[in-house]
C-alpha cells in the first residue's frame, strides 16, 4: 500500500503540474491576442517573436516534464529567430513549430485541467476505498494506480501534439548544420588568420632579420677584403653563421606550416618521431592505418596535419603541465574517420575551453586544436577530472 500511494503522489504531483501549465497558457491567451492586435496594427510587429519565444519556453517546459515522468525525451524542432524584426516575424509566422505549439496550448488548457478534475475525486476515493481493500483485506489497489494512467494519458497527448513533423525536424537539423557550420568557419578563418600572422611575425623577427644582418656582413667584408683580408675573412666566416642560423629558422617556418616529416615518414611514423621527442616515455599504438604489407594508408594532407599538430600539441602541453612521465597516443581508422587519442597520467584539471591546456597548469593550446578539428567538421572531446587522468579523443572525417 505504502508503494501505491507514492506512486499515486508522484502521478497527482505530474497531474498538478500540468493543470498549473493548463492555467498558466489561459493567461498566454491574452499574450497573444495582444500580440495578434499589436502586430495586425503593425507598430508593434516586434512583439511578436518575443511571444514566440516565450511559448517556445512554455512548450519546452512541457517537453520536460513528459520527459521526465516517461523517461523518454520529446525532440524540438525550431526555425531561429535571428535578422531584422521583418525577418524575424517572417520566420515565426512560417515556422510550423509556432502552429504546433499553438496547437498544443489550446487543447492542453483543456485536457490538462480535465485530468485533473478527474483525478481529484479518483484520489480521495482511491484513499478510501484502497486503504480498506489493501489495509484489511490485503487485496491489490484498484482506484489509486488509476492516476498513473491518468498521468500517462497527459504525457501521451501531449508528446503527440508537440513532436514534430519529419520535415519540421529535418528542416530544423539543416539549420543547426549550418549554425554550426558558419560557427566552424568563423573559427578556420580565426584560426588561418592567426597562423598568417606566427608566420609573417616568424619570417619578419627570425630570419628576415638574420638575412639583413647577413647581407650586412658580407657588405662590410666586400669593402674591407682590399685593405684586410683577415677582417674580410672574420667577416665571411660571422655571414656564414648567420646564413645557416637563417635557414634553421626558415625550416623552422616550413615546418609550421606542414611537417615535412609527414611527407617522407606518413602519419604514423611522423608521430612516432614526436613521441621519441617528447621527453615523455610515450607509446604509440596504431590499428588500421597500415595494410596487410605495413605500408600506410595515408589520410588527406589536411587531415594528416590537423592529427599531427593535435598529437604534438597535447604531447607538448602533457610535458609542460601535467606533471606526467608517462603518456600514450592511439591512432585508428574506422571506416571514413581518423581516430587519435592522447592520455597522460598526470594530475588533470585541464580545462576545456579556449585557455586550457593539458595538466593542471593549462595552456593555450586547446583552442588551437579545436578550430584545426572543427575546420575539418571533426569532433575534439577532453576529459581530465582532477587527480587525472587527461584523455584528449580526436575523430577527423575523411577519404581514405
Amino acid at each position: 500500500m505504502k508503494e501505491t500511494a507514492g506512486a499515486a503522489g508522484r502521478a497527482m504531483a505530474q497531474l498538478g503540474k500540468a493543470a498549473g501549465l493548463a492555467i498558466a497558457s489561459y493567461l498566454f491567451a491574452a499574450l497573444i491576442l495582444f500580440t495578434a492586435v499589436v502586430t495586425l496594427l503593425v507598430v508593434g510587429a516586434a512583439v511578436l517573436p518575443e511571444t514566440v519565444l516565450l511559448l517556445r519556453r512554455t512548450a519546452g517546459l512541457k517537453r520536460r516534464l513528459v520527459a521526465d515522468w516517461s523517461g523518454v525525451p520529446v525532440p524540438e524542432a525550431y526555425a531561429p529567430l535571428t535578422g531584422g524584426v521583418r525577418a524575424r516575424v517572417r520566420t515565426a509566422l512560417d515556422d510550423p513549430g509556432t502552429w504546433r505549439d499553438l496547437r498544443w496550448l489550446t487543447a492542453h488548457f483543456v485536457y490538462g485541467c480535465a485530468l485533473m478534475y478527474v483525478a481529484i475525486p479518483l484520489c480521495i476515493l482511491g484513499l478510501l476505498v484502497d486503504g480498506l481493500w489493501c489495509g484489511l483485506l490485503r487485496q491489490r489497489a484498484v482506484a489509486l494506480p488509476l492516476l498513473d494512467r491518468l498521468a500517462d494519458l497527459d504525457a501521451a497527448w501531449s508528446r503527440a501534439l508537440l513532436l514534430p513533423s519529419p520535415k519540421a525536424q529535418r528542416n530544423a537539423d539543416l539549420a543547426e548544420r549550418v549554425e554550426e557550420l558558419t560557427l566552424t568557419r568563423a573559427g578556420a578563418v580565426a584560426a588561418h588568420g592567426a597562423e598568417l600572422r606566427r608566420i609573417e611575425r616568424d619570417l619578419h623577427d627570425g630570419t628576415q632579420a638574420r638575412l639583413v644582418a647577413l647581407s650586412m656582413r658580407v657588405g662590410l667584408a666586400r669593402r674591407a677584403y682590399d685593405k684586410d683580408p683577415v677582417a674580410a675573412r672574420k667577416l665571411l666566416d660571422d655571414a656564414q653563421e648567420q646564413a645557416e642560423e637563417a635557414l634553421t629558422e626558415l625550416r623552422h617556418v616550413v615546418r609550421g606550416i606542414h611537417p615535412p616529416i609527414l611527407t617522407d615518414r606518413g602519419l604514423l611514423g611522423a608521430v612516432r618521431a614526436l613521441a621519441a621527442g617528447s621527453g615523455l616515455d610515450v607509446t604509440v599504438t596504431a590499428r588500421g592505418v597500415e595494410d596487410a604489407a605495413g605500408q600506410a594508408v595515408r589520410a588527406p594532407a589536411a587531415v594528416e596535419a590537423a592529427a599531427y599538430f593535435v598529437v604534438a600539441e597535447a604531447l607538448t602541453n602533457a610535458a609542460k603541465h601535467s606533471g606526467a612521465d608517462r603518456a600514450t597516443v592511439e591512432l585508428f581508422r574506422e571506416g571514413g574517420v581518423l581516430g587519435i587519442a592522447v592520455r597522460d597520467e598526470g594530475r588533470g584539471g585541464a580545462e576545456g575551453g579556449a585557455g586550457g591546456g593539458t595538466g593542471a597548469g593549462g595552456g593555450t593550446g586547446l583552442l588551437g586544436m579545436r578550430r584545426r578539428v572543427a575546420a575539418l567538421d571533426g569532433t575534439l572531446t577532453v576529459t581530465s577530472p582532477t587527480g587525472g587522468p587527461t584523455v584528449i579523443e580526436v575523430e577527423l572525417p575523411c577519404a581514405w
